[in-house]
């Protein structure tokens, strides 16, 4: 079994504490997830999701990395042009006891407007408004436990792209279940929960990025965008 050593000063004496390293497939509560993560310096991505230990082997860069990036690049538009929303990049979140992922980007609405999230201790507590993952097809551990840990934890928003499949779901909470966001006739899919958030799924598919960030313009452009705004700097105002 691999273990670690840490050390602790105690007046004149030391201490050694044997951390044990996390291991895939591990099954753990979120604080005993936390401790060891936290005994490997050099691990750059685990999640717990429902309990158990995932770490995911090497990225590649067409199914995963680029996709990525596209992805993150997007969210970070709409979060510059909408004060009040902030977003993390593969940050680990404190969910519940059985559950810490580390999705690759979220959106979420400040506190201090009115959103349900806290920084506690360095780590994001609560449920974002929006979850976006990379997941290769409709058979990954994102479509299956992790789903169930968003719903379950009041994500309201959640979208994956499944890059093998040439395909991305939208999903937004409805009376504490999942259902298919509806696309449009035009193929764009437009945030209930973040108005302005429009997607264009075939630009995305097709690698067309400067199209996705003109459709994403579009929705930041659209009026609906402007009154969301204002309502977040009225609470704002009131906190």
């Amino acid at each position: 079994m691999a273990t670690d050593l840490q050390t602790e000063t105690l007046g004149s004496e030391i201490a050694l504490t044997v951390v044990v390293r996390l291991r895939n497939g591990d099954r753990l509560t979120r604080v005993e997830f936390l401790r060891r993560y936290h005994a490997m310096p050099n691990l750059r991505h685990a999640e717990l999701i429902e309990g158990r230990v995932y770490m995911p082997s090497p990225v590649s860069a067409e199914r995963q990395g680029e996709p990525h990036f596209d992805f993150v690049t997007w969210l970070g538009v709409y979060r510059v042009m909408t004060p009040g929303v902030v977003g993390g990049d593969n940050s680990t979140l404190d969910l519940d006891m059985d559950n810490a992922p580390q999705p690759d980007g979220y959106l979420r609405i400040e506190e201090r407007c009115g959103g349900r999230t806290r920084i506690i201790d360095g780590y994001l507590q609560g449920p974002p408004e929006l979850i976006v993952e990379i997941a290769a097809s409709s058979v990954s551990y994102d479509l299956q436990d992790k789903l169930n840990a968003y719903r379950r934890n009041g994500v309201a928003e959640f979208v994956v792209w499944r890059t093998e499949d040439h395909e991305i779901d939208w999903f937004v909470l409805d009376g504490g279940n999942y259902v298919r966001l509806p696309i449009g006739a035009d193929r764009i899919y437009r945030s209930v929960v973040l108005p302005g958030l429009w997607l264009d799924v075939d630009a995305v598919l097709a690698g067309d990025f400067a199209k996705t960030l003109q459709v994403l313009n579009a929705g930041i452009a659209d009026e609906s965008h402007a009154k969301f705004v204002a309502s977040l700097a009225d609470v704002r105002k009131a906190f």
